[in-house]
């Protein structure tokens, strides 16, 4: 039986950077993963800007990585536009591609270095004392204990479950396919595809660049609250059929084994965080449900819930949540609400993927598409661009709405720290010191 200040499950890029965090300010970190690393995911392994300037902050160094800038994207009749990426105030012009072994590796050996320890297993049971959780038992029985349980565990969170933070009448739910070719691909580039004549696809297949001369091909798609990824295998051989027609792809395909995984997006059907549970990436829902990105918020709300349970360890769900309400919440709403309301009718999908790629329209919208679609307007500087972007989220809100809360009212006043305790965690670290 382990005891600790916090545990955090899942030692994905999320969940490692909140061990980080938590490390770096002295607290003591169980860093317990289901999997021994170093091991792969079903990714597109592209970190966006936001996420590349978190690394940057956090001094972690990413080996072998590749810089990416502007995405192409080829609409369902074969047109093609090109989105610009320009550097904001708070983040670089670029994102990196580097493979998920490589990236989570490191993330997690720089927790490790700070002083997180890793523990191997899979999360099981909560344990509850006096009311409340106080840690994990695992598959194979051992026990973790700790004043705060971080879970990181991704779209199908154990934590998440066990404790009955999710409905899954509500949830948005995604599915990705992901294999690798042996081909040079210089721009990032996106599909829309359509599996039959104006039926198309609620997500889109990719072709992004890769480190060694490798290239990562796959197709995600969307299928709100059920949970089915039989489309994403469906139409991945027309989507490779179409990738040789466009004159993009070369060569066998796939190399090696596919590997699938499931995305819950939207912050939809998920309370964040509650008690002394946060949920941070995936786990919460935490993925763009326009295009899928996953990693930089997953990352940035990491370190989000690590200062939640230093600074305020009394009321870091309500500190946590209330964050997120404030910064992820209203791109997530709008951003879900789109996703719904064309996820099921085909005949839309195609009529947005044709005209977003149209030769007039295309070029005009396609910097503020860029900013918008992956959620930069906040830190973009003053453009046409930035214009477009601004419209498309007052648009949305004004069709979709963004009353939906996220989590435990964040507009509530946070309750004293808990009895006995301290004020804050950074406290008591220093009074152990």
């Amino acid at each position: 039986m382990d005891r600790f200040d916090v545990l955090v499950v899942g030692a994905g890029p999320g969940g490692s950077v909140a061990a980080l965090v938590l490390a770096r300010a002295g607290a003591r970190v169980a860093l317990l993963d289901k999997s021994a690393f170093p091991r792969d995911k079903a990714c597109g392994d592209l970190v966006g800007p936001r996420g590349v300037q978190l690394l940057t902050d956090l001094g972690v160094a990413i080996p072998a990585g590749r810089r990416v800038g502007d995405m192409v994207v080829v609409g369902p009749t074969g047109r093609r536009v090109r989105l610009p990426s320009a550097p904001g105030t708070t983040y670089p012009g670029y994102g990196i591609s580097v493979t998920r072994t490589v990236l989570d590796a490191a993330i997690r050996d720089a927790a490790l270095g700070a002083g997180a320890e890793a523990r191997l297993g899979r999360a099981d049971r909560p344990v509850v004392r006096d009311g409340r959780v106080a840690g994990f038992q695992t598959a194979d029985g051992r026990v973790v204990l700790a004043d705060h349980v971080i879970g990181a565990d991704g779209a199908t969170s154990r934590v998440a479950t066990a404790l009955d933070l999710v409905d899954r009448r509500t949830a948005l739910w995604g599915f990705a396919l992901r294999s690798y070719v042996t081909q040079r691909v210089e721009l990032p580039t996106i599909v829309f595809v359509e599996t039959g004549r104006w039926r198309g696809l609620p997500g889109y297949g990719w072709l992004f660049p890769g480190p060694g001369g490798r290239a990562n091909l796959g197709l995600g798609t969307g299928s709100l609250s059920v949970r089915d990824g039989t489309a994403a295998v469906r139409a991945l051989p027309g989507l490779v059929d179409r990738l040789r027609r466009d004159g993009l792809l070369e060569g066998p395909v796939p190399e090696g084994r596919r590997l699938g995984g499931w995305l819950k997006m939207g912050a939809a059907g998920t309370v964040p965080a509650r008690g002394r549970v946060l949920l941070v990436g995936d786990a919460a829902g935490l993925v763009n449900p326009l295009q899928g990105e996953g990693i930089s918020q997953a990352m940035a709300s990491g370190a989000a819930a690590a200062h939640a349970v230093l600074d305020t360890p009394g009321s870091a769900a309500q500190r946590y949540a209330a964050g997120l309400a404030t910064a992820s919440f209203p791109f997530l709403a709008i951003a879900g609400g789109m996703h719904r309301s064309m996820a099921g009718r085909p005949a839309v999908v195609a009529a947005v993927g044709r005209l977003a790629t149209a030769p007039v329209i295309g070029q005009l919208v396609a910097g503020g598409w860029a900013i918008f679609w992956n959620d930069l307007l906040d830190g973009a500087p003053p453009s046409a661009d930035r214009w477009v972007a601004r419209s498309a989220m007052a648009l949305g809100k004004a069709l979709l709405g963004t009353r939906r809360r996220i989590g435990e009212e964040p507009g509530a006043a946070p309750p004293p720290p808990a009895p006995g305790g301290p004020a804050s965690l950074r406290t008591a670290v220093t009074r152990r010191r």
